[in-house]
């Protein structure tokens, strides 16, 4: 049968039927891990969120400061971090005109090289 037959390019080798099984072994694997967790852990909607392994602080319930989470990477780059703090607005479309401004930088660089 010509569908299932291997093409072979300058690029590599491309055989369907070999792809189907990889993936029928990919989705089988992956049935199978899930199959071997905890039935129990999907009880009801509400679960304790994951806080990076640190106990849940007092009254804080479950809203945990990004000032908590990312201290050591926010401490290695203070220097950037104090730079790039009075131009965050938190809109955004402002990150979205800077993502247009930047991608317009680099394409100009680009056809300019």
């Amino acid at each position: 049968m010509a569908l299932f037959q291997t093409l072979k390019t300058a690029a590599g080798v491309w055989n369907p039927l070999l792809w189907l099984i990889a993936l029928a072994v990919a989705i089988g694997i992956g049935l199978y891990i899930r199959s071997r967790g905890r039935a129990d852990s999907r009880q009801g909607p509400a679960r304790e969120p994951f806080i990076s392994g640190n106990p849940e602080p007092e009254n804080a319930g479950a809203h945990i400061p990004a000032t908590n989470l990312y201290w050591g990477f926010t401490e290695a780059l203070k220097g950037w971090y104090q730079k790039l703090l009075p131009i965050h607005t938190g809109v955004l479309t402002d990150y979205v005109a800077w993502f247009l401004g930047v991608m317009a930088l680099t394409f100009i660089i680009a056809l300019a090289g």
